[in-house]
């Protein structure tokens, strides 16, 4: 069970009277982390690797340390965590090296209708330009993926499966485990947006036995600015860089280079070194409250609202089923936008719109939703104050006309 006074570990709160129930978007900043950035730039504030003084090898210290701190929490090797600016770097790096290298006419790429743009845009492009052909998993008619599914579209033509781990604005969680081992079967690899999963339960690399997986710092109380890209080792070590500059190499000449082993071939630049000390804080942080813990907290949010919106007449709930704490929702003849501006008086913090997953509301049929998504500083009282502006934007928008 979550302390009672989580809220005081966030400095927003305390300058706003806030709702917050847009953390599948962003999740807000607890004070370690806070003070994990202001550490660096305090006691820090120089760059990594290229020093030879006292501070930038104490800097380079702390930066690696947060790598293995990152690398132990998902079950990886050092060697096997990248940095990146975040989960939309991640996902295309994967598809930039490894996809545009390795796939060709013929080959199949399988995505699906639930993917955020991060995920489905660089498989088109690697389409586009390789000859290669995306083969969409058909979702059932709640929108899920399913292992039957799944193997309709299987076969030896698959070469890469590109999914997501849970889906930003329906909520509902792939069986990844058992989409990769069959995908494996075919010597196929699977590439796993994890920017909604690894924020809200624990996640073991090793264990579900992806290729690769790709998340964010900021959807789980980190910074801005960072992501994580976990790959297998011998596959980082086959796959060439995309971006090219200083600290990725060993010698360059006039004509050649010769690039660093993994991770750092791929880390050209001044790194993320703040924002990767915060994001190894975010881990401590999360890690403290323990992901169990997490789960039912945001499980038992989530079946409170999803029981109160289901007895709202003129609200349509998308996914009532979705095992995760996001609801996808609109007000009937309501367009979300004029929805979201009227929570916004009350200071409740909701999305509104596409979600960055537009392939997804074409599935729903409608031209936009409502988003609200749970996390770790929401509480019953929340879900009661954002109930009654449920009720009362219906009324409002009733009564005006809609």
């Amino acid at each position: 069970m979550l302390k009672a006074n989580i809220k005081n570990d966030f400095p927003v709160f305390q300058n706003n009277d806030l709702v917050y129930l847009d953390s599948a978007a962003s999740a807000l900043t607890p004070k370690p982390v806070i003070e994990a950035l202001k550490e660096y730039y305090t006691d820090y504030s120089v760059n990594v690797h290229r020093g030879v003084y006292r501070l930038s090898y104490q800097a380079t210290k702390k930066y690696e340390e947060a790598r293995q701190t990152i690398a132990d929490h998902i079950g990886a090797t050092f060697a096997e965590t990248i940095f990146t600016r975040g989960a939309s770097s991640a996902l295309n790096l994967v598809a930039s090296s490894y996809g545009m290298s390795n796939l060709k006419p013929g080959d199949e790429i399988i995505v699906s209708e639930l993917e955020h743009h991060s995920h489905l845009l660089p498989w088109q492009q690697v389409a586009k330009k390789t000859g290669a052909k995306l083969v969409f998993v058909p979702l059932t008619k709640a929108g899920r993926i399913t292992v039957e599914n799944f193997k309709k579209v299987l076969n030896d033509h698959t070469k890469m499966v590109a999914l997501t781990h849970v889906s930003n604005v329906m909520g509902y969680q792939t069986p990844i485990e058992e989409i990769i081992r069959l995908a494996h079967e075919k010597n196929a690899l699977v590439s796993v947006d994890a920017a909604q999963s690894v924020p809200h339960q624990s996640v073991d690399v090793k264990a579900m036995d992806c290729d690769f997986l790709s998340f964010s710092g900021h959807k789980m109380c980190g910074p801005t600015g960072i992501g994580v890209l976990y790959g297998k080792k011998a596959l980082l070590d086959a796959m060439e860089p995309i971006e090219f500059g200083g600290d990725m190499n060993d010698y360059v000449d006039k004509q050649t280079a010769h690039f660093k082993d993994t991770p750092y071939k791929f880390e050209t630049g001044t790194p993320p070194i703040a924002q990767a000390l915060g994001l190894a804080e975010a881990f401590r942080y999360l890690d403290a409250i323990g992901f169990d813990d997490i789960k039912a907290h945001e499980k038992a949010l989530l079946n409170k609202t999803i029981e109160a919106l289901n007895n709202i007449e003129g609200v349509v709930v998308y996914n009532p089923s979705a095992e995760t704490a996001i609801i996808a929702f609109n007000l009937n003849d309501v367009h979300p936008h004029d929805a979201v501006s009227f929570f916004d008086e009350d200071q409740i913090a909701l999305r509104a719109g596409h979600h960055c997953a537009q392939t997804v509301i074409q599935f729903l049929g409608v031209p936009a939703t409502l988003r609200a998504a749970f996390y770790i500083y929401n509480t019953e009282a929340d879900v009661e104050r954002f109930i009654k502006n449920v009720k009362e934007a219906i009324a409002f928008f009733k009564a005006a006309g809609f």
